[in-house]
């Protein structure tokens, strides 16, 4: 017996689709027409709306990856990717923020456990942003580091209380060498300096931040890649094994799954507008060999990558519950799949947005919305595909693996 979610049939037998991950996913599709009544609004105010966010909150969508003994479901991250595709095909810029913030809830884990009394023990709502570009400039100081530095490129941090922000410390086993390092700093230590002017993702609100000497305690400070125990020091409290996945194969698809859900969006969209539409030469949009062949196309992709995705993440969760660790080779290879979704689904809406003629591209179609979004989000750097394609295929022919998040 099987489920339909998201155009992807599934056995329910699944263990990570149990009973909670279903009321989740459930609620996540209930979510998807106010997101969608409220998405050109999103993009007009270059901001999620607070009922949106309030909307996942209430939902429990944010807890997804949060510990149980915070409040949160612990759920596989396949779950959350789901529930971000979802929501991504009413509004891509709620999707992209949910994911962004949405993940730090995996990480926060990760910190001593003071910085997570410091961020839940008042409220387990409470919402993190980042910006992981390691531009922070830290100073050993008693007690911890002064920091300061701009970011760019912080999705959703209006809405957050908390934020991760990247800089680089010399490794703990000494020497020359750095390693990159995320600093938590409450809101009353940084600045949001609103400069998102766009051509996409407009409702994200992804502005520059500034920090000038703020004192960041040592325990608010996390060894992004060292996937130690010792690196990881939450695991002492949180000790599941969904704690133990490396950074990247958590955070490379919470900034590139909402790009395939919003292109079923922009298929959805597509479907009833060719159905109806009869363009001003008298011809039926749906009649077109080339709209026929678009719909048809990203269709095709759309499910494939969702499957990929599946599959991977499945291996991931494998590999870290029997203990079994993945080669560098395969950790790239995902990586490089991850980061070739946008450009996949910017292909596929583009053959979409193309085959609606010249009045589709006026402002009032979606479709064309979704296109600016999807091209928007191949500028993360996570989603460079011709960057992690060379890393793969250098390994691949015998060079040394130089990313140093894999």
């Amino acid at each position: 017996m099987g489920i339909q979610l998201d155009n992807v049939a599934l056995s329910t037998t699944e263990e990570y689709l149990n009973d909670v991950a279903l009321e989740l996913i459930a609620k996540a599709k209930a979510l998807v027409p106010e997101l969608r009544e409220r998405a050109a609004q999103t993009e007009r105010e270059g901001k999620v709306p607070e009922a949106n966010v309030k909307a996942i909150a209430d939902a429990g969508l944010f807890r997804i990856l949060q510990p149980q003994r915070w409040g949160g479901y612990e759920l596989d991250p396949r779950v959350f990717y789901r529930v971000q595709m979802i929501l991504a095909s009413g509004c891509m810029s709620t999707a992209w923020i949910y994911g962004v913030i949405g993940v730090h809830n995996w990480q926060l884990p990760l910190f001593p456990e003071k910085a997570q009394q410091d961020v839940w023990s008042a409220d387990d709502s409470t919402l993190i942003a980042s910006t992981y570009m390691p531009t922070g400039k830290a100073e050993k100081v008693e007690g911890g580091y002064k920091f300061n530095g701009r970011w760019g490129f912080s999705s959703g941090c209006e809405h957050c209380e908390w934020i991760f922000l990247g800089g680089m410390l010399p490794k703990e086993e000494g020497g020359d060498e750095l390693e990159h390092v995320t600093f938590l700093l409450p809101k009353s230590d940084f600045k949001i300096e609103k400069n998102w002017d766009v051509h996409g993702l407009l409702g994200t609100g992804s502005h520059d931040i500034a920090v000038e000497n703020a004192f960041v305690p040592e325990h608010r400070t996390q060894r992004t890649n060292n996937h130690s125990d010792n690196g990881c020091p939450g695991r002492e409290t949180n000790p599941g094994w969904l704690y133990r996945i490396p950074f990247t194969q958590v955070f490379q698809r919470a900034v590139s799954s909402a790009c395939i859900g919003a292109l079923d969006g922009a298929i959805e969209e597509f479907r009833a507008r060719a159905g109806a539409h009869v363009g001003k030469h008298g011809s039926k949009t749906a009649e077109d060999p080339n709209a026929q062949m678009a719909v048809t196309q990203a269709m095709i992709e759309a499910d494939q990558l969702k499957l990929v995705l599946i599959r991977n993440y499945g291996r991931i969760v494998d590999s870290i519950r029997n203990d079994d660790p993945m080669s560098v080779e395969e950790r790239l290879l995902q990586r490089a799949q991850a980061s070739r979704v946008p450009k996949i689904c910017a292909e596929r809406v583009d053959d979409l947005l193309r085959a609606c003629a010249a009045s589709g591209l006026y402002r009032g179609n979606p479709i064309e919305r979704v296109f600016r979004d999807i091209n928007q989000a191949r500028g993360h750097i996570a989603n460079n595909t011709d960057a992690y394609a060379r890393a793969h295929g250098g390994v691949m022919l015998g060079l040394p693996n130089m990313d140093p998040f894999v």
